[in-house]
């Protein structure tokens, strides 16, 4: 097993790394077995958290608007972790985050790591879900703040010596850190087709667009369309149109 390593975890607006932003950071530094140093902090956003999130996380725009922002907290989070292995819960999704707000500031942050949802996956064939959550039920892990940043931290933790002291004899492979590789993908612009057909919609269906298209790419772009349709309906096309 190994007994020193950094495990956090994030919480973020939504599931997007290259759309949404991190709203918490919680990790504990593990010596020797035992917790020698804990990181834990709100994050504020370059967006609006969504009633959905809060309701997940229980956390509120009001509570984060005076926080640090994700510069600022990148920066203290990578000096937190010096040269340790990473530990989490469907590592990649929560290291893309750090990765992409590290790289924003110029700190490199190539970590190695281990992924406790790996190591279920393959170990744990009569466990239906394979949700921390779950797991922790399973194993008698109490988590009584679940999906804020610290304490999902402390149980992945805590899940990943469970399952060190139950598999890794005979599944040595599973729990050798490993190198997170994650490279940020191209932001890819809008095209002239998608800024016509959004300015068509919104012409069509009178709406109040604060964004500026001209300055959104094609994902964002598709997400806007996306979102006028449902809310308000297709809009007639002229034959020929595309």
């Amino acid at each position: 097993m190994l007994r020193s390593y950094v495990a956090f975890d994030l919480e973020t607006t939504g599931l997007s790394v290259e759309e949404n932003c991190i709203i918490e950071v919680g990790a504990l530094k593990v010596r020797d077995g035992a917790v020698a140093g804990r990181f834990m902090t709100f994050v504020k956003p370059e967006e609006t958290i969504s009633p959905k999130i809060t309701e997940i996380t229980g956390i509120t725009n009001a509570m984060v608007e005076k926080a640090p922002t994700a510069d600022e907290v990148m920066k203290a989070f990578v000096d937190f972790c010096e040269d340790d292995v990473l530990i989490g819960h469907n590592l990649m999704f929560d290291y893309s985050f750090a990765k992409k707000y590290a790289g924003r500031i110029g700190c490199p942050f190539e970590k190695r790591g281990i992924d406790t949802l790996k190591i279920a996956r393959a170990v744990c064939s009569g466990i239906v879900s394979k949700s921390l959550g779950a797991l922790c039920d399973h194993y008698g892990i109490t988590n009584d703040q679940a999906h804020r940043a610290y304490h999902d931290a402390l149980a992945t933790a805590k899940l990943y010596q469970t399952l060190s002291h139950y598999y890794e004899n005979g599944h040595e492979d599973l729990f050798v850190p490993a190198p997170l590789i994650w490279k940020e993908k191209k932001v890819q612009p809008a095209t002239a087709k998608q800024k016509a057909y959004l300015k068509e919609l919104i012409k069509y269906h009178k709406i109040d667009f604060n964004e500026d298209i001209e300055t959104m790419n094609r994902s964002q772009m598709s997400k806007a369309i996306d979102k006028i349709i449902l809310n308000h309906g297709i809009m007639p096309r002229k034959r020929g149109n595309i």
